[in-house]
């Protein structure tokens, strides 16, 4: 067994019983205490799992990361996601983005697109897509949430809805086992739901950290999306979900 799949049925266990001691995990892979509690500080720098006096639980459902420490989480990863993500857009199309630093990515891989429309509630994105003087960046109004210099509120919910685009495309803090997208601000869903809502069609974009996290406000369900694009295979009973809802799967492998 790699350490890579150690530390994803570590982060399994956990997920089933709530609470794991590093004496039981030890004993269940075989490994020294000393192994796990490296696997488990790993993870628990990666917000898949929180550390606790003797052993491993459930990371926090009601707090996101540190924004700075997202930028650069899994930062391979969300840039071939990306990269898979902009391979699906056309030229021409208009595009709704949401706030997350996947977003970030993604809106860096379509700098070399033309004559997009991108309408977002990112502060980050519109930076950045504004370097192409080709594209046509709108930004909604509304609060400025600090942390993730996002926009949030009724007036950016509002503003979401006079436009009907080509494309949604949705970053996510956390995808549950029956396929449930959450996050971690209702502010901040009430207007990713509104994209969703004023979309032909819906791309997810997560990294395979956001499987089985558990976040605070429900978003939708992988069932609505068209499209998820990823880094790895997401576990069997999402894949088994995606199939009977038709919901195409892509994996940006290294």
């Amino acid at each position: 067994m790699t350490e890579a799949e150690r530390q994803e049925q570590i982060v399994a266990l956990v997920h089933q019983r709530g609470f794991v001691s590093i004496e039981a995990l030890a004993e269940h892979f075989s490994v020294t205490p000393q192994t796990v509690r490296r696997d488990v500080n790993r993870l628990c720098a990666q917000a898949l799992l929180r550390r606790y006096h003797g052993g491993a639980g459930l990371p926090s459902s009601v707090e996101n990361t540190a924004y700075r420490a997202r930028q650069v989480l899994h930062l391979a990863e969300k840039r071939r996601i990306a990269t898979a993500v902009a391979g699906a857009v056309p030229d021409g199309a208009s595009i709704f983005i949401n706030i997350g630093t996947t977003m970030e990515q993604v809106a860096r891989a379509l700098l070399k697109h033309r004559s997009l429309r991108v309408i977002t509630n990112n502060l980050h994105v519109a930076d950045i897509l504004a370097e192409n003087e080709d594209f046509e960046v709108m930004v909604a109004g509304g609060q400025v949430s600090g942390r993730e210099r996002g926009l949030i509120g009724d007036a950016t919910k509002d503003f979401i809805g006079q436009f009907k685009t080509d494309l949604c495309i949705l970053g996510v803090g956390g995808i549950d086992s029956d396929g449930t997208l959450l996050d971690f601000d209702f502010r901040e869903v009430r207007v990713s739901q509104a994209m969703m809502a004023n979309a032909r069609r819906i791309l997810v974009a997560a990294d395979h950290s956001k499987f089985g996290r558990a976040a605070m406000a429900r978003l939708g369900s992988l069932a609505d999306a068209d499209a998820l694009f990823t880094d790895r295979p997401p576990p069997p009973a999402l894949r088994t979900l995606m199939k009977r809802e038709h919901t195409a799967l892509q994996v940006a492998r290294r």
